[in-house]
């Protein structure tokens, strides 16, 4: 029975208060505006267009953390914190059209059927995906299937005559959260995280282990950029730095009540010297753990005050595979502040511009541009040393480092990195000096003291970002060299090595970096 044949029913039974009688009044309001529109509108409707858009509709009058996602958002949205996907196991990057691999994952089905770095794959399963102006979505559709199942590759490799054929059988491939893991001094240990996901506590417990069978004393932990992830992933590494039932946080909502995330006492850093490193795009997981660590006055906290993301979302799956993630709590320090910046429903402009309105009013520039809340009822104690710290969004930091504007970032420097063209010139660098760089540079410490960008390089960046109709500005070009001239390197390095090797190079110009390393060893 079609529904233009039963809305009359429906209609009567809505009318006489026999619908639905165990829901709200609202609720079926919004049944029957659903059906009226689509029994009786005058152009046919997309009804799942519809529902969609009134979902959408609801959560936004409610916060700015509250969404809906696809089934096929779903999928995309949680790869990143499951820890891995399945597919081929290569690292790439779209090259004069033509997927250029970078590096196979070590252990990963490329690498063992003997798919190399430098390799250009040019069909999938007898689809050219090269001189077809493919997106990479669509080419990384076509790689990603089942675990288990075939793909045939076909590659032409430098110095080989004809194309070669791969058939690659696909397999899970891992999605790490640790970027980068090494002894920036000779006592002081480095980690770098990009997301809190399951694997993030076993990643870091490793890497930690190794850093202190080094000989790491100390401890940074690097936050900056990082958006968060599972909470129990941050309660898990705050674990690892805080003493016995020391409360980590604690969540609360209207229907949750109180739940406290306490420490065990068996972690594995828990008397090191520690600085935690975040800036403004820091959230959620990221100020789980610096405010813990702020808190219990375990370490320092150096950089700029964190992004203020203290709500706390509970998925709830629709029948459909699509997904509602609902607001549900707020996130509280062990001090007691929350951590969720201020927000006002419905205007979802205002808060995305709001860390644009921290840069015009100079708080990422000027330690005493911060707008500190006046009242004392935003004002809170660490629990040991009994020092003033503040509520009312984010996560201040001790000890503040402003946003570096000594590295000139000139219109034609973001032009050339926006548009690719200092990327293009890393990868044909080094598609063209693979070979050599492989028997010059045996390590990354060779490397990072004799390499240098040499003219060749920088000429073939300003030739592709000509083509590119980028216009040169000499002046420019030129405040900016050191800066590319530093990214070159960097990125060269990390497609020839890994991230390791890139924040190995560039964190020796980051300043935030630099003064947490000052920080632990004027303590010492």
């Amino acid at each position: 029975m079609s529904r233009r044949i039963i809305f009359p029913t429906i209609l009567f039974l809505y009318a006489t208060g026999l619908f639905a009688q165990s829901a709200s009044l609202e609720l079926r309001k919004l049944q029957f505006a659903e059906m009226a529109v689509e029994a009786l509108y005058v152009d046919s409707v997309d009804e799942k267009k519809l529902v969609e858009s009134a979902i959408r509709g609801m959560l936004r009058e409610l916060d700015p953390h509250s969404e809906y996602a696809t089934a096929e958002e779903v999928q995309r949205m949680n790869e990143p914190l499951t820890g891995n996907f399945e597919g081929i196991g290569v690292q790439f990057t779209l090259l004069e059209d033509t997927m250029l691999v970078i590096q196979t994952i070590s252990g990963g089905p490329s690498e063992k059927v003997g798919i190399r770095a430098g390799d250009r794959i040019i069909a999938v399963n007898d689809t050219a995906i090269a001189g077809v102006k493919m997106s990479q979505d669509e080419i990384m559709s076509r790689l990603r299937g089942a675990k288990g199942s075939k793909v045939n590759l076909r590659v032409v490799r430098r110095s080989v005559e004809k194309p070669l054929l791969f058939t690659v059988v696909r397999d899970k491939i891992p999605i790490h959260s640790l970027d980068a893991a090494y002894l920036i001094r000779p006592h002081i240990g480095y980690i770098r995280l990009n997301r809190f996901a399951a694997t993030t506590h076993e990643e870091f417990c490793e890497a930690l282990r190794q850093l202190i069978q080094a000989g790491a004393r100390d401890l940074i932990l690097d936050l900056q950029g990082n958006g968060g992830g599972y909470l129990q992933a941050a309660t898990a590494l705050a674990n690892e730095v805080l003493e016995d039932n020391e409360l980590i946080v604690y969540i609360e909502g209207r229907r949750t009540g109180r739940q406290n995330y306490n420490a065990r006492g068996n972690g594995m850093f828990r008397t090191g010297k520690l600085a935690v490193l975040i800036d403004e795009y820091s959230a959620s997981a990221s100020e789980i753990v610096a405010g813990a660590v702020q808190d219990w006055d375990r370490g320092l906290i150096i950089g700029r005050r964190s992004f203020g993301k203290g709500l706390v979302q509970r998925p709830i799956d629709l029948p459909d595979g699509s997904m509602i993630r609902l607001t549900t709590a707020r996130y509280y320090t062990p001090s007691g502040r929350c951590i969720q910046k201020p927000y006002t429903a419905n205007d979802e402009q205002g808060y995305e511009n709001e860390l644009n309105e921290r840069y015009l009013h100079g708080e990422l520039l000027y330690a005493d541009s911060i707008q500190m809340p006046t009242g004392d009822s935003l004002k809170y104690e660490t629990r040991k040393l009994h020092r003033t710290v503040y509520g009312g969004g984010g996560i201040m930091p001790d000890i503040f480092v402003p946003l570096d504007t000594t590295t000139v970032y000139t219109r034609y420097h973001r032009a050339i990195v926006n548009q690719g063209v200092l990327l293009k010139a890393v990868d044909h660098y080094i598609e063209m000096n693979r070979a050599e760089m492989e028997i010059r540079y045996r390590d990354f410490d060779k490397y990072y003291t004799e390499f240098t960008v040499d003219d060749d390089l920088l000429e073939y960046l300003r030739s592709e970002a000509d083509k590119a109709g980028i216009p040169f500005d000499e002046a420019q070009y030129i405040k900016a060299l050191p800066l590319i001239r530093l990214q070159l390197k960097a990125y060269i390095a990390r497609d020839f090595w890994d991230m390791n090797a890139f924040f190995r190079i560039f964190n020796e110009t980051d300043n935030t970096v630099l003064r947490a390393v000052a920080a632990l060893s004027d303590e010492k």
